[in-house]
């Protein structure tokens, strides 16, 4: 981290040097009841866990909010110009925002990144209100900060490991075991878990369980990776005696991959994908496709279920897996619903 941005009320912006000055102070404003209003939050949290030793209990997070508006992933740029017609300056984007002392021209560009995003936020605000949608956000951002919580556990990394879910036994053992440690490393260096050892190894290294470094140094996904023998030898601990890997919580029901359950699937997501055009929101949103399995597979915890979105999509899903609803082209490349006798 090389400059945080501040602002509040009335346009009063502060730049804080994290080189210069201690931040811990931060740490107690986070735990209060303010509401910190971020963009594209996800980085910032990383970096404010790791030198605050905390991140804010309640955020507002203006790219997840743009997003219920009909925008996708919108950089701030794009807010700024669409909500306030106002061009954000460019030239200094790709600055060495490392060196000091910081040109007033630095500072000048890093003050207009924050300095109206009260703005943006209550722009927002108004237009979710309009809309019925402001709930939705607060929800959204609430599992926001609860996921990136899970991310930064190193007890709960191995859930970041897709291909994980394919182990058994003392392979998965071994797996959950690195995944740990590779998280703890990780923030011991100051660097993303992936410069440590990418998911790759991990997983290959837990199925082949190397005995050796030199049998290390062979494992699919390990070729690119520059590793010196005292971290090989502690991987290689790691994995020779690991504790049992913990249980998944609430396992969902595996989708069969019949034929019938492939169009389950196509049906639900076109239908996801037409309404999220009609009501202009971004459609990962709604649902992606694992959250679309996840219900057709029974799972009673898929997010297409529960809360906003079992609201807008869970009861109509269900009736198209019942068969008492049918999808229809209207001849304008639009998908209909009509009820089924």
């Amino acid at each position: 981290m090389a400059l945080i941005q501040i602002a509040w009320a009335e346009g009063n912006v502060a730049l804080l040097d994290p080189l210069s000055c201690d931040l811990s102070s931060l740490s107690e404003l986070f735990k209060s009841k303010i509401k910190f209003v971020m963009h594209a939050a996800a980085q910032d949290l990383e970096v404010f866990s790791r030198v605050c030793g905390s991140v804010p209990q309640r955020l507002f997070d203006t790219q997840i909010a743009a997003g219920f508006l009909g925008l996708s992933t919108p950089s701030l740029a794009v807010l700024y110009q669409k909500y306030l017609g106002i061009d954000l300056p460019k030239e200094d984007r790709m600055t060495n925002w490392l060196s000091r002392p910081l040109t007033e021209r630095q500072k000048s560009y890093a003050a207009s990144d924050v300095k109206e995003l009260i703005k943006i936020y209550n722009f927002q605000i108004g237009r979710l209100n309009q809309l019925g949608r402001f709930s939705w956000v607060e929800d959204e951002c609430r599992a926001f900060l609860d996921k990136e919580s899970m991310r930064r556990s190193p007890d709960e990394a191995w859930k970041r490991i897709k291909e994980l879910k394919r182990l058994k036994g003392k392979a998965k053992d071994a797996a959950c075991s690195l995944a740990k440690w590779r998280e703890i490393e990780a923030a011991r260096l100051d660097v993303p878990v992936r410069r440590v050892v990418s998911d790759l190894a991990v997983v290959s290294i837990s199925q082949q369980l190397p005995k050796s470094i030199q049998e290390l140094s062979k494992v699919r996904g390990m070729e690119k990776h520059k590793i010196n023998n005292e971290t090989s030898e502690e991987i290689l601990r790691v994995i020779s005696d690991p504790p049992k890997a913990p249980p998944e919580e609430n396992p969902k029901e595996i989708m069969s991959k019949n034929s019938d359950s492939r169009a389950a699937v196509a049906l639900v997501t076109a239908y996801i994908h037409q309404l999220a055009r009609d009501v202009e929101i971004d459609p990962s949103l709604l649902g992606t496709r694992n959250d679309i399995e996840a219900l057709i597979g029974g799972d009673i915890n898929s997010k297409l279920s529960k809360g906003w979105r079992g609201e807008v999509v869970g009861e109509v899903v269900r009736n198209i897996l019942e068969g008492t609803v049918s999808l229809v082209f209207d001849g304008q490349n639009r998908i209909l619903l009509e009820p089924r006798n």
